[in-house]
């Protein structure tokens, strides 16, 4: 379907205002916010992050600045497409790494990783690669649930806003006139 037939297409009332580049704005708020809060918690409230933590700051960050760049931009069609895919492929990775810790934390504290060095002593001393796959398999910190509202974590709050922004990356920049 082309630009011309979606215009002609009706859509569900009070959807007609919405453009691709108010949405992807939104979508680069709801990042930054995101982020803020993060570092809230760290800097105000002392909760000091754990490395599966600090990777779902950047898959996050990652989420925003695409979010940025295709409210920026505001492509024709087919880069809308590209933006949208990009930002579902940075969520996605934010969703598996979210995920990940909501399963360590779900683990029995006799099953959970054991604790391991920190995030800054593993990438100034072992391999990236090494690194990356001590990260990934969560420490002992991962397993600890500091925060919690309505009864979920900070990292069940992530998977759920990491796929939240998939969603809306993807409608916004897939069925939304520009």
């Amino acid at each position: 379907m082309s630009d011309a037939d979606r215009k002609e297409t009706p859509s569900p009332a009070g959807w007609q205002e919405l453009s691709r580049r108010w949405v992807n704005t939104v979508g680069f708020l709801v990042c930054a916010l995101g982020l803020g809060y993060a570092y809230f918690t760290q800097l105000v409230q002392g909760f000091e992050p754990c490395p599966l933590c600090i990777f779902q700051r950047l898959a996050l960050m990652a989420v925003g600045v695409i979010f940025l760049l295709a409210a920026l931009h505001n492509p024709p069609s087919w880069g809308a497409k590209v933006y949208g895919l990009l930002i579902d492929l940075a969520a996605t990775v934010g969703v598996l790494i979210a995920g990940r810790h909501v399963w360590i934390q779900s683990l029995p504290p006799e099953e959970a990783p054991r604790c391991g060095p920190g995030l800054d002593y593993m990438l100034q001393n072992f391999p990236l690669g090494e690194a990356l796959r001590e990260v990934l398999t969560g420490s002992g910190e991962c397993a600890k649930v500091d925060w919690s509202l309505l009864g979920l974590s900070m990292p069940m709050w992530n998977l759920l806003l990491f796929f939240s922004l998939g969603m809306m990356g993807l409608w916004a920049n897939w069925w939304l006139r520009r």
